[in-house]
């Protein structure tokens, strides 16, 4: 019987993102405009590009699937305030590479309120931007900047007929990722099932785990699960690490064997519709903690469970971290891996040497999302709708004055968090953590 295939939630639909234009543009002067290009095919080797993956500002804005489009925000414009360049129509490509939506399409499908094919774009891009005064691009594309520049000297070339070119380029990142940070209701379905869809692969990864195995067995296991339901495969590059590779953040290699007595630990999320999940957890190749392995543990997930229920609107995500080192801290000292009183191993960093990252990042669209961190200088509250992970993790030295038992291990434990009004809502709690319930869950008698 063929595994459980999870019920999909509706895609986001063009009323969404034209409210996602119109909110934009409602931040911006009247005569400003936004230019925004999508991503391009990325070449693998020789002929074969890489599955194509639009960029996350583009799609969040359009839900435009192509490469080598181009959009164009012109608010007060009367013929439209969206206009997209797209691929043209071309029977022939189309039969070796796949169906084209062409202009008439964009605008059908992706409620655009004008589309063009390519090929007029570089006739219309100056008209259309002629007395624009601001122009909001990604300042850090240069192939943006390279199109603001060539436009804005064609039209400088014009002035004496009237032509009037974009006196300023702005950035439009900060603006459009502020906007992308507190998510919508369609938006967290699309995350929750990410979020389910990576936690069926990691007890799939969990069930499938046996000494004499490979990382690379396992992450076939986990990225079987994301295809099987539906995601694009993996969010990032996976990574699973056994034994001490499990100190190596990102580990991507791969490739070593599973060993009976060692840990390993799994980080890969599935991304669905563009969206990403993002599940790390740390369990035993032969299914049983060792004494050890399982106080560690247990630091860890102490840590881990009390930040996720310190998550709610207000708090900060440095007032969350600051309670995962005090709780890291305090699980090293009485475990023999620190000397000294909690407070001085806190001022003094001297837990530095086991806990390498920070607690928490963003989440959405891009593994590590969109957003500032802080605002007016000082840490930004959350908000409903953001969503964040809670990742602790501690990453033993084998160094001579580390009791042996310790030396070598890597545990790290991460859940995706969304902020609600009443609190928090964790998208990937299906995928256990609690020793017993791993233990559970892989012991095959």
């Amino acid at each position: 019987m063929p595994p459980e295939i999870l019920p999909r939630p509706a895609a986001i639909g063009a009323a969404e993102f034209r409210e996602r234009r119109r909110r934009l543009m409602a931040t911006l002067p009247d005569d400003a405009a936004v230019l925004l290009p999508g991503a391009s095919l990325v070449t693998r080797s020789g002929d074969s590009e890489h599955a194509f993956r639009q960029n996350s500002d583009f799609h969040y804005l359009t839900g435009f699937p192509e490469p080598d489009a181009l959009l164009l925000l012109l608010p007060g414009r009367d013929d439209g305030e969206s206009v997209l360049f797209c691929q043209d129509r071309d029977p022939e490509m189309e039969a070796w590479t796949g169906r084209r939506l062409g202009a008439e399409g964009a605008e059908r499908v992706h409620g655009l309120d004008q589309a063009f094919g390519n090929a007029e774009r570089d006739e219309a891009l100056a008209a259309l931007l002629d007395g624009r005064t601001a122009l909001y691009l990604p300042l850090d594309d240069s192939e943006a900047l390279h199109l603001a520049e060539s436009i804005r000297a064609e039209l400088q070339a014009g002035a004496r007929r009237g032509a009037r070119p974009p006196l300023a380029f702005a950035d439009v990142s900060v603006r459009l990722h502020e906007q992308r940070l507190v998510k919508s209701r369609s938006e967290l379905a699309l995350m929750r099932h990410a979020g389910a869809v990576s936690a069926k692969a990691h007890c799939r990864a969990m069930c499938a785990c046996a000494p004499g195995l490979t990382e690379y067995q396992l992450q076939a296991e986990l990225e079987h699960e994301f295809r099987w339901q539906g995601g694009s495969g993996p969010a990032y590059a996976s990574i699973v690490a056994g034994g001490d590779n499990a100190r190596v953040l990102h580990y991507i290699e791969n490739a070593d064997a599973l060993h009976d007595g060692d840990l390993v630990l799994i980080d890969a999320g599935a991304e669905f519709d563009l969206y990403a999940g993002d599940i790390t957890r740390t369990f035993p190749v032969g299914g049983r903690f060792g004494e050890a392995q399982r106080a560690l543990y247990e630091v860890v997930l102490g840590a881990q469970q009390r930040a996720i229920e310190a998550v709610r609107p207000g708090t900060t995500l440095v007032a969350i971290h600051r309670g995962v080192v005090r709780d890291l801290t305090a699980g090293l000292i009485e475990l023999g891996l620190l000397e000294g009183e909690l407070q001085d191993c806190i001022e003094n960093e001297a837990w530095r040497r086991f806990y390498l990252h920070a607690t928490s990042h963003w989440l959405g669209l891009d593994v590590h999302d969109v957003g500032q961190y802080r605002q007016d200088g000082e840490p930004r509250p959350l908000v409903p709708g953001m969503v964040l992970t809670i990742e602790p993790g501690l990453y033993v030295p084998e160094d001579d004055d580390i009791p042996a038992a310790y030396r070598g291990i890597g545990i790290r434990i991460e859940d995706d968090v969304a902020v609600t009004e009443a609190g928090h809502e964790v998208l990937t709690a299906d995928v256990p953590k609690r020793v017993a319930d791993i233990e559970a869950l892989m012991v095959k008698e």
